[in-house]
């Protein structure tokens, strides 16, 4: 394999000599979403230990699509410029219906953001990044490898666990436990949690092949390909992804009556692949047969264990909402469980984080299984109607917005939900901030850069903001004595509207907005956003 996978260090646990003492936060699982939440919760002071029962990084390229808004949080946690470099950026999908293209699109046609609409990622690499960024905290993560959690119980104000290692069992103690171990989540399991959903009986084929020459036609620029009744691959649909180190995803619905281990060998891959690619010499670096189902929980706080990532949520791999809405679980809930552990804020918060990514991975559950049953026809109507669509959408533009491959993860709008105060503005209460570029007397910076990480106060143009404790401030196009910034080409004000007042929550959502600088309305949206009023 083109990775070099080499194991992290089991370091004997001091459970193991006598007992420890209580954690504020333990996190099982030191994939992409364990490692963020604990780098998340570190800047924030707070304390935790991440537990795994296993030492490298995950093999195989498996989660490689990154959105924007992922990649906007992970440049919060310190990554996100590491990611963007040796990722793989595409912005340009190109669908095809047998041989003949039926249409592209751009997915982020505007100029005068921080990052693209997407990069391609090998998760490897982005917990290898995760795990070196932990490192960073010494004294404040500890990441614990071989340590594997079989048995755990609630006792109300805290939780107890008992941990397997190479040298035996111990216990541990947290006030908080955070699920972090992936869709066959053993947690979930222990505590019988019903996981309501539907599953696919499509099998499908995941190829990472290892070539020097680009299958993208006549160019190199990387792309997004889907072809629907490929003519290498009669019937059925295909996907073709670049990722670095010259690897390229391909992705072959192979139909529910497959044998799994029959298709997942050289003999059955290598003639596919060369239909594809033809004569160009290829390695194959890794491949898997999955199939797939789209279910969650109704809940994902139970107690004083909270479920985030796929342990909470699972979707199909179409339209990349996977581990971006993971990343938004940990976005969202990091601040709040930080304000608790502080006193900050009330119990009840915590409650509000289910509330909201119940609500988002809803979302992506729904436009996950249209997108699967658009791609995978049930019955002859339903086969009818996409063979239609896509007949007219060579011709015709309004049959291109019904054809669906995976409409592409976009964060979700929190808008009426009870932290946001309800107000009209350009970006409304509920929804995330939307990037600008901006330039100040340190130089140029972005708007993400500003507002994340804190409840920031933001001026649009000529408003005077006042001064109010726990809430920073930053101005656009105004004076004032707290940080002010030009909107560099004006980008920020078409975006956001002028005199306009907008309140930040911690993890970028719009809490409020104001067209006066009203210091008891801001107060009371500030302290509602912090669960005042639950």
């Amino acid at each position: 394999m083109a990775y070099d996978y080499a194991p992290y260090p089991y370091i004997a646990p001091p459970g193991l000599s006598g007992p420890e003492p209580r954690h504020p936060v333990v996190i099982v699982g030191a994939g992409p979403i364990g490692l963020a939440m604990a780098v998340d919760l570190a800047l924030q002071g707070v304390k935790s230990v991440v537990l795994d029962d296993n030492n490298v990084v995950s093999v195989g390229s498996r989660a490689i699509c990154w959105s924007k808004r992922t990649l906007e949080i992970f440049d919060r946690l310190g990554v996100g410029e590491r990611m963007l470099e040796k990722g793989v950026t595409w912005k340009v999908g190109r669908q095809f219906h047998g041989k003949d293209e039926i249409y592209s699109f751009d997915l982020l046609p505007e100029p005068g953001h921080k990052y693209p609409a997407f990069i391609n990622l090998q998760q490897y690499y982005v917990e290898q990044y995760l795990v070196e960024r932990a490192q960073d905290f010494p004294d404040l993560i500890d990441l614990r490898f071989l340590n594997k959690v079989i048995d755990h119980t609630d006792n109300g104000d805290h939780v107890v666990l008992t941990v397997e290692t190479p040298d035996g069992p111990y216990r541990l103690e947290a006030e908080w436990y955070i699920a972090c171990d992936g869709a066959g989540s053993a947690t979930r399991q222990r505590m019988n949690l019903a996981f309501d959903g539907q599953t696919f009986e499509e099998h499908f084929l995941i190829v990472d092949v290892e070539m020097e020459s680009s299958p993208f036609g006549d160019h190199d620029t990387p792309e997004r390909w889907f072809w629907f009744a490929p003519p290498f691959h009669p019937g059925q649909s295909a996907l073709l992804h670049k990722q670095p180190d010259n690897i390229y995803r391909i992705d072959l619905q192979l139909g529910p009556d497959t044998d799994p281990k029959e298709e997942a060998t050289e003999e059955k891959v290598i003639p596919r692949i060369k239909q594809i690619v033809g004569d160009a010499p290829f390695r194959l670096d890794w491949m898997s047969v999955y199939k797939f189902r789209c279910a969650k929980l109704d809940r994902f706080v139970h107690g004083r264990v909270l479920f985030v990532g796929d342990s909470a949520h699972v979707v199909s791999p179409f339209g990349a909402r996977g581990g971006n809405g993971g990343v938004q679980d940990l976005d969202n809930l990091g601040w709040k469980l930080a304000a608790v552990l502080r006193g900050d804020a009330p119990l009840a918060l915590i409650e509000t984080y289910n509330e909201e990514r119940s609500h988002g991975s809803a979302e992506n559950i729904l436009n996950s299984s249209r997108a699967t049953n658009f791609m995978t026809p049930k019955s002859p109507i339903e086969a009818l109607f996409r063979d239609e669509v896509l007949t007219l959408a060579s011709r015709h533009p309004f049959a291109r917005r019904l054809i669906n491959s995976g409409r592409l993860s976009l964060p979700c709008s929190l808008e009426g939900m009870r932290l946001q105060t309800p107000g009209g503005a350009p970006v409304a209460p509920g929804e995330v901030v939307t990037d600008a570029p901006l330039s100040g007397p340190n130089g140029d910076t972005w708007l993400i850069h500003e507002v994340q990480g804190q409840f920031t106060l933001v001026g649009f143009g000529d408003v005077a903001l006042p001064q109010i404790d726990g809430i920073a401030r930053i101005g656009i196009n105004s004076r004032g004595n707290y940080p002010c910034f030009e909107a560099t080409d004006g980008h920020a004000i078409r975006r956001y509207g002028r005199d306009h007042i907008y309140l930040f929550r911690p993890d970028g959502h719009v809490c409020a907005v104001f067209s006066t600088p009203d210091v008891t309305a801001i107060s009371t949206a500030m302290e509602n956003a912090m669960g005042a009023s639950l």
